[in-house]
């Protein structure tokens, strides 16, 4: 079966940013090691996810032989985004900090896919995700230094672990508003654990 990867990318420099940048290198490293493997490209900034309205709302909780037209386009849409998820065993996300948490266009896409019944569902032991079976990888730029422990982090974790993907690890790339050694340290850091992945 044909590896496949999927890359989220949600920088507004797109792939100028630091961690598109780190990001694009682990791809790289990815494909040589998988020369038949798939790459599945998503820039955020590129092509934004419209905001979920409750036109959204409703078209996802509307029965599909009810649908109007436009609904129909509307759950269309979010379909073509799961199913991406859906089909790639490894998720690579370049995620920078804006404002203390995830930029607003990836939150978008997380609206898009967090679908009870599709990506979740409600069980007596509470909600359970259907994305299984993933490991994503996050490379989250920041130009500060605030480590594991954040919001930022942690609301990653709960969103991707309630559709189901547990295995995450972050690469942190900090201080990158900040010049000197620490900045340069922190780079290196983040390269050598690329090369160690691949």
């Amino acid at each position: 079966m044909m590896a496949k990867l999927l890359t989220i990318q949600s920088s507004i420099f797109q792939v100028e940013g630091q961690s598109s940048l780190l990001a694009a290198k682990y791809v790289q490293n990815w494909k040589t090691e998988n020369p038949r493997g798939e790459v599945i490209s998503r820039d955020l900034v590129a092509e934004p996810i419209p905001h979920l309205t409750l036109a959204h709302y409703q078209a996802f909780n509307t029965p599909q032989e009810q649908r109007s037209l436009e609904q129909q386009a509307m759950v269309h849409y979010s379909d073509i985004l799961i199913k991406e998820i859906s089909a790639a065993e490894t998720v690579v996300m370049g995620v920078p900090m804006y404002n203390f948490t995830i930029p607003s266009t990836l939150h978008t896409y997380f609206d898009h896919i967090a679908r009870a019944g599709v990506t979740f569902r409600y069980t007596d032991n509470g909600p359970q995700g259907m994305l299984v079976n993933k490991k994503v990888i996050v490379f989250a730029a920041r130009g500060g230094f605030y480590g594991d422990d954040h919001a930022q982090s942690a609301f990653l974790r709960q969103f991707l672990g309630f559709v189901g993907m547990t295995d995450v690890e972050f690469i942190y790339i900090e201080g990158l508003a900040v010049a000197g050694e620490a900045k340069e340290k922190n780079l290196a850091a983040a390269n050598r654990r690329i090369t160690e992945l691949s």
